[in-house]
C-alpha cells in the first residue's frame, strides 16, 4: 500500500523549490534586466552629439554620465573620462546639465531585501498552509482552505423572530411542533416520566406550504440557536467534503445545545442508495455520515434535527428509520378556514379596505398554498398602487386570484371577431352544462379576455365549502362540464377549434383516474393500475399493467369522455335559446358574475 505523505514533508519540497527560485531570481534574472535596460555609447558618440547641438541634458554620476538626445525620448550612458572641458563645451552647447551622486545601497540591505524578506514571507505562509493541511477532518479528508467547513446560517436567540402566531392555516404541524418548544423550556418534565423527545422530525408537504417558516417558528418560540442549511450546500465537488461539512455542523450545534439544526430539502442528500457498483460517491458518503451523526446523539443533548422536504418517497429508509426520524409531520395545503386565516395574516402587511369579505376570497383560492396566498394579497396592493389608490379592496383581491391562476390580460391581443364568438359559446357552454347539472361548483365568473398564461378566456367555478371526496358522478359531471366548450362550438358553428386542448387533457386524466386509480370501472373493479409518483410535485402517474389491460383502459376512457360529451351536447341542445342569449351578453360584456349568469338563466 502506498504512503501517503505528511504534509510537513511536502512542507520541506516547498522550502527546497522556493530557494531554487530566489537563487535564479538574484543572480540570473536581475543582472540580465539591469544590463538590458539602457544603451552604452563610447566617449567620442557622447562629444561629437555635444558638438552637434544633439543632446537634451546630461546627468553626470560618479561612475557614468545619463544623458538624452534632442527631443529627450531617448537615453544613453556613457563611462567617465578625465575631461576637463566637459562643463564649459556643455554650457557653450547649451545643454541643461546636473551633477547627482549616486547612493550605493549598501551589501546588508541588498542580502535584507533580496533574501531575508522574500524567505520570511514565504516561510509565514508555508507555516499557515501547514497547519491547514494538518487539520484533519477524519481519515484523509482536510478542511484546507475552508472546503468541507459548514456553511450553515446560524440563527441566535431573537426576540423579533417568527413565532406560531405568524404561521396560520397549519394547526396540526404547529400542535405536534409545539411539543418541540415545551421540551427544550422545560425537559424536566419529560425526563421523570421516562419520555424523551423524537431526535428528528421530518416536514413534508408541497411547495408553498410554510415548512420553513414552521421550523423557524419553533426556534423562535423555544428561543433557542437555530442552525440552518439546504441539503445542496453539502454536495460538494470533492469526495468526502459534504460529510466533513456534516460532522461540522453537527459539532457547532452538540456546541450551543438546545438548539434546533434545520436542513431544507434533504433529498438532496438523502435519496436511497441503489446499490449500483460505483454507489461510493460524494452524495452516498455525505448521507452515510448524517447517519452515523444522527444516530449517535444522546437523549439529553438537547439538539432537535429537523428536516423539510416534498419527495418523502425517495428517501432512504435508514434516515426516515425511528431513531433518526422519529416523527413525520405533514404540512399539506390549508383548507377554507385555513386559507382565510393566512390571508388574514398577511392582510396585516398591506392596508385593505373595512369590507373585505376573507372568506369569500378563500373559497375562490381554492387548492391554493400559503405562498401563493401571500403572492395574491401582495398583487391586490400592487394593482392599487397602480391605479393611485390607498388601499386595496374587494375587487383588488379577486382579480390578484385571476392573475395568480390565468395570468395579467394581455391588452395587445385582438381576437378578430369570429374568434371573439366562438370563445364566447366556447365559454358559456362550459357554465351552461355546469348549472344544468347536480353535484356541480357554482358559477364565479366568466370572461373572454385573453391572459397571459395562453387562456382566450376561462369559467371559475368556486366550491361553497371544504370538499374532500369525490363521488363517481360528480367525477362525470366534471368530465361533462369539460366537454361542453367543444360541445358548443359543434352545436353553433358546426366547426371545432384548437381551444378545448386544455380540457382534452383535464378530461382524459379524469376519466385515466376513475378507470386505473379509484377502481370505478366494472371490468377491473378495485384493482389500481396506476401509481402515484411525486405526490407533492405535481403528482407524475405511471401505468402498472400489461400493454393488453392498457388497451382495455384506454378503450373505457375514451368511452367515458364520449359519454360526457354526448350528454353535455344533449343539455346545450335544450337550452339552445339561453346558450345564445348568455353567449351574445357575454360577447358585449366580454365578463359577466355568476349572479349576472344565473339571473339570465333563470329567467323564462
Amino acid at each position: 500500500m502506498n504512503e501517503i505523505k505528511k504534509p510537513r514533508k511536502q512542507m520541506v519540497y516547498f522550502y527546497i523549490i522556493l530557494l531554487i527560485i530566489l537563487f535564479a531570481f538574484n543572480f540570473l534574472l536581475l543582472p540580465a534586466i539591469s544590463q538590458k535596460a539602457i544603451p552604452e555609447v563610447d566617449y567620442g558618440t557622447f562629444m561629437t552629439m555635444t558638438e552637434n547641438g544633439e543632446i537634451g541634458s546630461v546627468q553626470i554620476q560618479t561612475n557614468q554620465i545619463l544623458f538624452t538626445d534632442k527631443s529627450e525620448q531617448k537615453i544613453y550612458k556613457t563611462g567617465l573620462m578625465n575631461d576637463a572641458d566637459l562643463v564649459s563645451r556643455l554650457h557653450d552647447a547649451n545643454v541643461r546639465f546636473t551633477s547627482q551622486i549616486q547612493n550605493e545601497i549598501s551589501p546588508f540591505l541588498t542580502i535584507l531585501l533580496n533574501w531575508i524578506l522574500p524567505l520570511a514571507l514565504f516561510y509565514l505562509i508555508g507555516t499557515l498552509l501547514s497547519r491547514k493541511l494538518m487539520e484533519k477532518a477524519g481519515g484523509a479528508n482536510s478542511l484546507m482552505f475552508g472546503m468541507g467547513k459548514s456553511n450553515a446560517k446560524v440563527y441566535v436567540k431573537s426576540s423579533d423572530g417568527i413565532k406560531f402566531e405568524d404561521v396560520a392555516g397549519e394547526d396540526e404541524a404547529k400542535e405536534n411542533l409545539s411539543e418541540i418548544v415545551h421540551y427544550l423550556h422545560d425537559p424536566s418534565k419529560y425526563q421523570e416520566i421516562g419520555a424523551s423527545m423524537p431526535k428528528g422530525i421530518l416536514l413534508v408537504g408541497p411547495p408553498g406550504t410554510g415548512k420553513t417558516m414552521l421550523a423557524k417558528a419553533v426556534a423562535g418560540e423555544a428561543n433557542v440557536p437555530f442552525f440552518s442549511m439546504s441539503g445542496s450546500e453539502f454536495v460538494e465537488m470533492f469526495v468526502g467534503m459534504g460529510a466533513s461539512k456534516v460532522r461540522d455542523l453537527f459539532k457547532q450545534a452538540k456546541e450551543k445545545a438546545p438548539c434546533i439544526v434545520f436542513i431544507d430539502e434533504i433529498d438532496a442528500i438523502g435519496k436511497k442508495r441503489e446499490g449500483n457498483i460505483a454507489g461510493n460517491d460524494e452524495r452516498e458518503q455525505t448521507l452515510n455520515q448524517l447517519l452515523t451523526e444522527m444516530d449517535g446523539f444522546e437523549g439529553n443533548t438537547g439538539v432537535i434535527i429537523l428536516a423539510a422536504t416534498n419527495r418523502p418517497e425517495a428517501l432512504d429508509p435508514a434516515l426516515t428509520r425511528p431513531g433518526r426520524f422519529d416523527r413525520r409531520v405533514p404540512v399539506e395545503l390549508p383548507d377554507l378556514k385555513g386559507r382565510e386565516e393566512i390571508l388574514k395574516v398577511h392582510a396585516k402587511k398591506v392596508r385593505l379596505a373595512d369590507n373585505v369579505d376573507f372568506p369569500q376570497v378563500a373559497r375562490m383560492a381554492s387548492g391554493a398554498s400559503g405562498a401563493e396566498l401571500a403572492n395574491i394579497v401582495n398583487e391586490a396592493a400592487l394593482k392599487a398602487v397602480r391605479e393611485g389608490r390607498a388601499y386595496a379592496t374587494q375587487k383588488d383581491l379577486e382579480e390578484s386570484i385571476e392573475v395568480v391562476i390565468a395570468g395579467y390580460q394581455k391588452k395587445n391581443a385582438i381576437l378578430t371577431d369570429q374568434e371573439k364568438w366562438t370563445v364566447a359559446y366556447h365559454e358559456i357552454g362550459h357554465a351552461l352544462v355546469a348549472a344544468k347539472q347536480t353535484a356541480t361548483s357554482p358559477v364565479q365568473k366568466i370572461t373572454i379576455i385573453p391572459r397571459t398564461s395562453g387562456a382566450l378566456g376561462y369559467t371559475m367555478q368556486v366550491e361553497q365549502d371544504n370538499h374532500y371526496l369525490m363521488t363517481k358522478t360528480e367525477l362525470e359531471n366534471q368530465i361533462a362540464t369539460l366537454t361542453g366548450g367543444r360541445a358548443a362550438e359543434e352545436l353553433v358553428f358546426h366547426e371545432i377549434s384548437t381551444g378545448a386542448s386544455n380540457d382534452i387533457e383535464k378530461a382524459t386524466k379524469l376519466a385515466r383516474g376513475m378507470i386505473a386509480r379509484y377502481g370505478m370501472s366494472e371490468d377491473f373493479d378495485m384493482v389500481a393500475m396506476e401509481n402515484v409518483r411525486n405526490q407533492y410535485l405535481g403528482g407524475d402517474v405511471s401505468l402498472d399493467c400489461s400493454e393488453e389491460t392498457q388497451t382495455k383502459i384506454d378503450s373505457q376512457v375514451i368511452a367515458i369522455v364520449k359519454k360526457q360529451h354526448e350528454k353535455a351536447i344533449a343539455i346545450l341542445k335544450e337550452n339552445r335559446e339561453k346558450l345564445d342569449e348568455l353567449a351574445q351578453h357575454l360577447y358585449k360584456k366580454e365578463t359577466i358574475t355568476g349572479e349576472e349568469f344565473m339571473e339570465i338563466l333563470k329567467n323564462a
